[in-house]
């Protein structure tokens, strides 16, 4: 079964990174390097990150969660 909210979550998702990485001015590798994180999957979609991950990216962007889950995520 098909959750459309999971999809519409993993696009947001997907942007809010791939946001947060232009504004640190590195590419999907340098932040594959330095986090072990692979961006690439995130950024596409593909990828249903576990909370832990999201955890680990608000520490390499320097935010908190609350700010990793800003406006981009209200209905």
């Amino acid at each position: 079964m098909k959750y459309p909210e999971k999809e519409e979550l993993l696009r947001n998702l997907a942007l809010r990174v791939k946001e947060l990485r232009k504004i640190k001015d590195v590419t999907q590798e340098e932040a594959l390097h330095d986090t072990g994180i692979q961006f690439s999957r995130i950024e596409q979609g593909k990828r249903d990150v576990q909370l832990s991950t999201i955890l680990k990216l608000c520490h390499y962007f320097e935010i908190s969660m609350a700010e990793f889950f800003d406006d981009t995520f209200e209905n």
